[in-house]
């Protein structure tokens, strides 16, 4: 194990068999021998800044009937909703003065936000605060609409890939869904200059450790600019409300692996971890994450964004709560800093 992971250190690289290896044998000795050399990669790059990211979830409408969300399109307990551009432009004008220099639209694949919305609402958020940078998350969609919401001025798109295993990505999703338009999507993000985040989800039904060792080769051949991965966590009105939730170390151990793969990388400590564990984000920050995304959502809706069970929707992940948030990072060495925080794209 130790000579695997000094391999990973001094060469950024590991056969996928390698991959295997090392999440098959982790233990505490490898779990704190992984953070220490994680923590040591992304102090070299990016100091002791953890960058704030204000999330806006601005529809639970979704087309798409995945097995594992809780606002698939078959889930009639959800409670939908929808942000009105004004609603939206509200959460960024009070998270600017907060000190985000990021604003996140998070939503389903919800056809009432069009090309046409979704570029209305970039564009003007970009007239008003240009010093930020503006992320979309909306999923899939065609390389023209990409094209036209990077020609709005949006900067960032988080696409998460959830497996880099066709088998395993058949198991998670409806058939109309294939691993195949996933992977052409983030392609074409790429090409079209987004700063690009994927990512997956940590002990999903399924899951194999061949299949987390398959992703953490991808990662490392795609070269993301972000990566967000997090553990599941079950959801009462889906198919696999009976599985068992992913473990906060686990994902925390392949967090390490990650930043240790990409030094350069920007990492979150997701509200998943968050929510799976009380002390999760601050772990997360331990093992290489350096993103944190506070939720802007008006908090009317912030209870009906609800993918997974037991979601964290007050306290340290808020947007209210930001001071609470930076005491705490502060208590392990770390401070929030209000700029856009940028993939840093030093070589190492």
């Amino acid at each position: 194990m130790q000579k695997i992971i000094e391999k990973l250190y001094n060469q950024r690289s590991l056969t996928e068999e390698e991959y295997g290896k090392l999440v098959k044998g982790r233990s505490r000795e490898a779990a704190e021998m992984l953070a220490e050399l994680a923590r040591k990669r992304a102090l070299s790059v990016y100091g002791s800044k953890i960058f704030i990211r204000g999330l806006i979830e601005i529809s639970n409408y979704c087309k798409n009937d995945c097995l594992y969300c809780g606002i698939r399109r078959s889930n009639k307990n959800t409670q939908r909703y929808r942000l009105t551009k004004q609603e939206i432009l509200d959460c960024c004008e009070e998270g600017y003065p907060l000190g985000f220099r990021t604003f996140v639209m998070q939503g389903g694949e919800d056809a009432y936000f069009n090309d046409e919305r979704v570029c209305d609402i970039v564009s003007e958020i970009k007239k008003r605060y240009p010093d930020t940078a503006v992320t979309l998350s909306l999923g899939e969609r065609s390389y023209e609409s990409y094209k036209a919401l990077r020609e709005a001025g949006a900067d960032r798109y988080l696409l998460r890939h959830e497996t880099a295993s066709c088998d395993h990505y058949a198991r998670l999703h409806p058939k109309e869904l294939t691993l195949e338009n996933r992977m052409r999507c983030l392609n074409d993000l790429r090409s079209l200059g987004y700063q690009v985040g994927c990512g997956f989800m940590v002990q999903s039904p399924y899951q194999s450790i061949e299949n987390i060792a398959k992703d953490l080769k991808f990662i490392e051949e795609f070269s993301p600019e972000m990566c967000g991965i997090g553990p599941f966590i079950p959801h009462l009105d889906t198919p696999f409300k009976d599985e068992k939730a992913g473990s906060a170390e686990l994902t925390c151990y392949l967090l390490s692996i990650i930043r240790i793969m990409k030094p350069n990388i920007l990492l979150p400590a997701t509200t998943a971890l968050g929510s799976i564990a009380g002390d999760g984000r601050l772990k997360g920050i331990l093992s290489g994450a350096n993103v944190v995304m506070p939720n802007l959502s008006p908090q009317s809706v912030r209870r009906k964004y609800s993918l997974y069970n037991n979601k964290l929707y007050t306290g340290a992940e808020s947007a209210q709560a930001l001071e609470e948030l930076k005491k705490q990072l502060s208590s392990i060495g770390y401070d929030i800093v209000c700029d856009k925080g940028d993939f840093n794209k030093t070589n190492i």
